[in-house]
């Protein structure tokens, strides 16, 4: 019988990136250059400095960015990148841990064990 297995994927856009990553990937990128612009066009006195270096670290950004990603990701599932974030949030950043579902991870480190041992 036939069953699609990846019918609710989202699809890769660019550079292997879904759209949701690759909002991530624009946003932070576009606010890097947005920040290193606005200190260069104060520097140099030129405004169109600013958004220039935006446009330019958005396109780093999705160019780094997108093998980066592609790389991290190959072989693991679909949500591991969500996953990965929300985990290292809840670990690093202690009053973001109620918004970002902490309750729902196991962050417990150790041997695992199925407490079946043989009782003399």
């Amino acid at each position: 019988m036939f069953l699609p297995h990846r019918l609710n994927r989202q699809p890769v856009i660019v550079r292997g990136l879904t759209a949701d990553e690759l909002w991530i990937t624009v946003s932070l990128s576009a606010a890097c250059g947005l920040g290193l612009g606005i200190v260069l066009a104060i520097l140099f006195g030129s405004f169109p400095l600013a958004p220039t270096m935006a446009v330019l670290f958005v396109a780093i950004g999705l160019f780094a960015g997108g093998g980066l990603l592609r790389r991290l990701k190959r072989g693991r599932p679909d949500t591991w990148l969500y996953r990965q974030m929300q985990w290292r949030l809840a670990q690093r950043v202690a009053a973001a841990r109620a918004y970002v579902g902490a309750s729902d991870l196991i962050t417990r480190s150790g041997v695992w064990t199925t407490r079946r041992t043989k009782h003399p």
